[in-house]
């Protein structure tokens, strides 16, 4: 396999973790079961997606979270099994949250935004930059709004700041991961990233208590 991380191979990994995250892999369950059994143990979704993200930093941020899923994962060929890990670990923690914010992952709309989550920090940027700006949360309504014009201006943006995170290695830096024994993928992740990427997810899907947000392009319709 080359050393160089490409925008396919970028592609590829993103599609790969986030079915899993969505349909689940033995032993782990998917986002959405993940998300009601925080939803179950807490007084609203701010608390759950908080107490979740707490949860991943630490259960998560071991080397042993994803020792047991073993032969379990089937990986396409092109994309390293260290990088396939984080994507799925983090993909699943923010799938949940954006379930916990009443919010639907299968949507085209709201998996853009799942991804932007990936950027961090930089998510909030991504977004303004094409004319959303988020108060408090970003309404279901107005996520309904965003046109498909602006999706691709968002994926592309998004894109280029994963791929910037990759080195020659191929080894992806939204968090360390190390390949076990017999194949067996664990990841000790930088729980300052971690925590990074669960704070902008929370802050995009579930804000306080309110559904504030102004938008640019709010009338424009695909």
């Amino acid at each position: 396999m080359s050393n160089t991380f490409t925008e396919n191979t970028l592609t590829q990994a993103l599609e790969w973790a986030y079915e899993k995250a969505m349909d689940g892999i033995p032993g782990t369950g998917n986002a959405q079961e993940f998300a009601d059994e925080y939803r179950n143990n807490n007084a609203n979704a701010l608390d759950a997606a908080n107490s979740l993200i707490r949860w991943q930093n630490t259960k998560a941020a071991t080397s042993g979270f994803l020792t047991g899923l073993g032969g379990i994962i089937t990986l396409p060929v092109t994309i390293p099994a260290n990088v396939a890990s984080v994507m799925y670990v983090q993909l699943r923690m923010i799938t949940a949250i954006a379930y916990l914010g009443g919010h639907d992952p299968k949507d085209d709309r709201v998996k853009t935004l799942v991804y932007t989550c990936l950027a961090g920090n930089a998510a909030k940027d991504i977004l303004k930059d094409v004319g959303i700006s988020i108060a408090n949360k970003l309404a279901i309504s107005s996520i309904n709004k965003i046109s498909g014009a602006t999706l691709t201006k968002i994926n592309q943006a998004v894109g280029f700041r994963l791929l910037t995170k990759f080195g020659s290695t191929g080894v992806v830096n939204l968090g360390k991961a190390v390949p076990l024994l017999g194949g067996l993928i664990g990841a000790s992740f930088d729980s300052i990233t971690t925590n990074t990427i669960g704070n902008t997810a929370r802050d995009i899907f579930i804000g306080d208590a309110t559904e504030s947000v102004t938008t640019k392009e709010a009338a424009i319709v695909e």
